[in-house]
C-alpha cells in the first residue's frame, strides 16, 4: 500500500494498492522532488471517470510501467473534486499546450510545480496515433535531464500565462444592459437541435444552467421560442437512456445525439441542477410530467445518495463488475421472465428488442409517447401506465440484487449546497413536508460538519473527518441553499448564516478589479491563484455568487452586496456578448440586476390558513427575481432580516408587502390583490 491509503477520497484510495509510489498533493512530494531534482508526474481524475479507470488498469497497476514512474518521477495523484484549484490550474496549462483537455489528466511539472508538458489519457501501448505511456515517460524524463534550460524556460512562461490576478478582458460597467440577455437568448437558440433537443451536437450534455437561463429569458420577454426549446429538450432527455428509467436520476451525458447511450456515472451536481430545472418547468407550465421527473430525482437522491448523518454523496460509477453500464441494462428474455403478463407493455414502452441498442443489451428509453404505444397494444393508456408502474417496481427490486456501481461517498460542501437549494425550494413549491424535513436535516449537518471553528468552510467530509479549505463554489452554493431554506422555513438562523458567509467571501475572496478568486487570500500558495468566470459542469462560483449578493442586497438594503455583484458582472460585458452560452449563470445574474428583485414581506402566523393562502400565491409560479421573508407577528422595530423591519398587520389580518429597493406598494391582505401586485 502506498501513501494514498491514509486519504479519505474514494478516488485516491482506489489507487492505494498501485505499485506506483503515489503521493497525495502536499509539501512532502514537492520537497522530495527538489531534494532529488526529479520532475513531478501529476495525475488528476475522479472516482466516476471511466477513462481514469482504464488508464489505471493499463498503466498504474502494471508493474513495469509503475517502475519507470517510480524511477524517473515523483508521482502525485489528485482527486479533482476535492482539489478544483489544482485541477483548474493544470487543466488550463494542458489546454494551452494541446488545445484540449479532459480526464485523466497527466501533467509533468518542475520540482517547483510549474507545468512543462501534459496531456490526458495515454494508452499502455501505442494506439490510434497516440504514443505509449512508457514512451512518453522516458521522453519527458530525458527532456528534463538533457534540455533543462529549455524546459525551465517553457515552464516559467506557462506559469506566467496562468496568472489571473488581473483579468483585463475588456469589461465595461456601462455595458450591463438588458440587451445582453436578449442577445444571449438568440445566440443559444441558434444552436438548438430541433430534432433531438439540446443546444449542442454529440456528445450531448444536459447544460442545466443554459436551460434555466432560457426559462428566465421566456419569463422576461414573453417569447415562446426559448420556453418551447427547453420543454422539448427536457422531454427528450427524460425519455432517453441518459435518464435512469427504473431508479430515477440522470447520468452524466450521452455519447450520441439522441440522449440514448450515456456514460453511466451519476453525479450529484447534475441531478441537483436538473431537478431544479424540471421543477421550474412544472411551475411555468403546470404539466405534471415535469413535476414527476423532479420528484423522481429527489426520491432517488434521498433513497440512494443520502448519508445517515444527512449530507449527500458525490457520485456513483459507470462501471460494475468491470463493465460499463452493466448494472443498468437488460435483455428482452430477462424482462419477459420477470414481468410475466406486464412484459408486452413494458417492452413496447421502453423500446426493448432481442437485438438491443447497446452491445447486445437494452438501455431502457421511451421512444414513443404513451398514446402511440397504447394504440399499438390496443389497450387504454391508463392500463399501459399501470403495467409500466408495476414493471418499474419489479425491475428496481431485481436490480438491487446486482453488483452495484461503486459509490463515491465523500460529501462536498458545494455540491451539497446545490442539492439542498433544489430540495428546499421543492419543499415549499410542492408542499412536501418530507422534503422540508430532509432539507432541514441536511442544512443542520452542513453547518455542524462543514463549518470550521473559525467560521470558515471545509470543502470535503468523509468518515467523520472534514478537511480542506472551502472554495468560492462552496460558499456560493451553501449561501444559495441557506437562503432557500430560509424561504421555506422562515427560521432566521438560515438567513443569518447566509449573510455571514457572504461577508466572509467579500473579506477573503475579492479581487482588486472586481469579482472573486476561487480560493481565499489565506489559501495554500500555488503557482497561480485560480479565478474562473466561466461555467463548466457546475456554475461559475462568480456567477452564482452574483445572484446571492443581489438577493442579500434586496433582503438587507446594503449597497455593498449589489456593488460587489455589479463589479463582478462588469468584467464580463464583452464575454457575455461573444460567448453567452459559456456564461449563462452570470447572464441569469444580469437578469436579476437589470430587472430588479421583487421583495415580498409577509406578516402573519404561518399556521393560519390566511397566511398560507398568501404563501401559496407567492409559490404558485416560478418567480426567479423575487425574494420572500415572513414574520409571524408584527415587527415594531428593526429585524434580523431587514426587509421585515417595521412591518405591521393591516386590520389584524395577515399582510403582504411587495417592494422594490425597499419602496413598497400599499400592503394587501387578499390573495387576488397580491396576485395583481406580483
Amino acid at each position: 500500500m502506498n501513501r494514498l491509503q491514509h486519504e479519505t477520497s474514494p478516488y485516491l484510495r482506489q489507487h492505494a494498492d498501485n505499485p506506483v509510489d503515489w503521493y497525495p498533493w502536499g509539501d512532502e512530494a514537492f520537497q522530495r522532488a527538489k531534494t532529488e531534482d526529479k520532475p513531478i508526474l501529476l495525475s488528476v481524475g475522479y472516482s466516476a471517470c471511466h477513462w481514469c479507470h482504464v488508464m489505471a488498469h493499463e498503466s498504474f497497476e502494471h508493474a513495469p510501467t509503475a517502475q519507470i514512474m517510480n524511477d524517473l518521477f515523483v508521482n502525485i495523484k489528485v482527486d479533482r473534486e476535492e482539489r478544483p484549484d489544482v485541477d483548474d490550474i493544470y487543466m488550463q496549462a494542458v489546454m494551452g499546450m494541446t488545445g484540449h483537455g479532459g480526464w485523466p489528466m497527466t501533467v509533468f511539472l518542475t520540482p517547483e510545480g510549474k507545468p512543462f508538458y501534459g496531456g490526458t489519457y495515454y494508452p499502455r501501448e501505442p494506439r490510434h496515433g497516440m504514443p505509449a505511456f512508457r514512451q512518453v515517460l522516458v521522453a519527458v524524463a530525458e527532456a528534463f535531464k538533457d534540455r533543462r534550460a529549455g524546459v525551465e524556460e517553457q515552464a516559467g512562461q506557462m506559469a506566467e500565462a496562468l496568472n489571473r490576478d488581473l483579468l483585463e478582458i475588456g469589461g465595461d460597467p456601462n455595458g450591463l444592459t438588458a440587451d445582453l440577455i436578449a442577445h444571449g437568448q438568440a445566440q443559444i437558440s441558434r444552436g438548438f437541435d430541433s430534432t433531438n433537443g439540446g443546444f449542442s451536437p454529440q456528445p450531448k450534455f444536459p447544460q442545466p444552467m443554459n436551460l434555466d437561463f432560457m426559462l428566465r429569458a421566456h419569463l422576461r420577454s414573453g417569447e415562446r421560442e426559448p420556453l418551447s426549446q427547453v420543454l422539448f429538450t427536457l422531454r427528450k432527455m427524460a425519455n432517453g437512456g441518459i435518464y435512469d428509467q427504473i431508479g430515477g436520476g440522470f447520468h452524466r451525458y450521452s455519447v450520441d445525439s439522441v440522449w440514448l447511450v450515456p456514460h453511466f456515472e451519476k453525479m450529484l451536481y447534475d441531478n441537483a441542477q436538473l431537478s431544479r430545472v424540471y421543477l421550474h418547468a412544472w411551475q411555468i407550465t403546470g404539466d405534471v410530467f415535469f413535476k414527476q421527473i423532479a420528484e423522481d430525482i429527489y426520491d432517488y437522491i434521498r433513497r440512494e445518495m443520502t448519508a445517515p448523518e444527512g449530507g449527500f454523496y458525490s457520485a456513483t460509477d459507470a462501471d460494475s463488475e468491470g463493465e460499463e453500464g452493466k448494472f443498468f441494462v437488460w435483455s428482452q428474455a430477462e424482462m419477459e421472465a420477470l414481468l410475466a403478463e406486464d412484459a408486452p407493455a413494458a417492452l413496447a414502452y421502453w423500446g426493448v428488442t432481442p437485438r438491443g441498442n447497446f452491445e447486445g443489451h437494452n438501455i431502457l428509453n421511451v421512444p414513443n409517447d404513451e398514446e402511440t404505444v397504447a394504440a399499438r397494444l390496443k389497450i387504454p393508456v391508463a392500463d399501459l401506465r399501470a403495467a409500466v408502474a408495476r414493471a418499474r417496481e419489479i425491475l428496481y427490486a431485481e436490480r438491487t440484487l446486482r453488483v452495484s456501481p461503486a459509490l463515491d461517498d465523500k460529501i462536498l460542501t458545494g455540491w451539497n449546497g446545490m442539492m439542498l437549494a433544489s430540495l428546499a425550494e421543492a419543499a415549499r413549491v410542492l408542499d412536501r413536508a418530507d422534503y422540508r424535513d430532509a432539507a432541514v436535516r441536511t442544512g443542520e449537518f452542513l453547518l455542524r460538519a462543514m463549518v470550521a471553528p473559525d467560521g470558515r468552510l471545509y470543502r470535503t467530509h468523509k468518515a467523520g473527518q472534514s478537511k480542506l479549505n472551502g472554495y468560492l463554489e462552496d460558499y456560493a452554493c451553501l449561501i444559495d441553499a441557506l437562503l432557500e431554506l430560509y424561504q421555506t422555513t422562515f427560521e432566521v438562523r438560515w438567513f443569518t448564516e447566509a449573510r455571514r458567509l457572504a461577508d466572509v467571501v467579500l473579506a477573503h475572496f475579492s479581487a482588486s478589479d472586481g469579482g472573486f478568486f476561487d480560493t481565499s487570500d489565506d489559501h495554500e500558495a500555488l503557482i497561480a491563484r485560480p479565478r474562473n468566470m466561466q461555467d463548466n459542469a457546475v456554475p461559475s462560483g462568480n456567477g452564482l455568487m452574483v445572484k446571492q449578493l443581489l438577493r442579500l442586497a434586496a433582503y438587507t438594503g446594503e449597497a455593498k452586496y449589489e456593488e460587489a455583484a455589479r463589479r463582478t458582472l462588469a468584467l464580463l460585458t464583452v464575454a457575455l456578448r461573444q460567448a453567452p452560452q459559456a456564461f449563462t449563470e452570470s447572464l441569469s445574474g444580469l437578469d436579476m440586476l437589470t430587472a430588479g428583485l421583487t421583495e415580498i414581506a409577509l406578516v402573519g402566523d404561518p399556521a393560519s390558513e390566511a397566511t398560507q393562502a398568501l404563501l401559496r400565491e407567492v409559490n404558485r409560479v416560478w418567480r426567479p427575481n423575487a425574494i420572500l421573508a415572513l414574520a409571524p407577528a408584527a415587527v415594531e422595530g428593526e429585524s434580523v432580516v431587514p426587509l421585515l423591519s417595521h412591518r405591521t398587520l393591516r386590520g389584524g389580518q395577515p399582510t403582504a408587502y411587495v417592494c422594490k429597493h425597499f419602496v413598497c406598494a400599499n400592503p394587501v391582505t387578499e390573495v387576488e390583490a397580491l396576485r395583481e401586485l406580483l
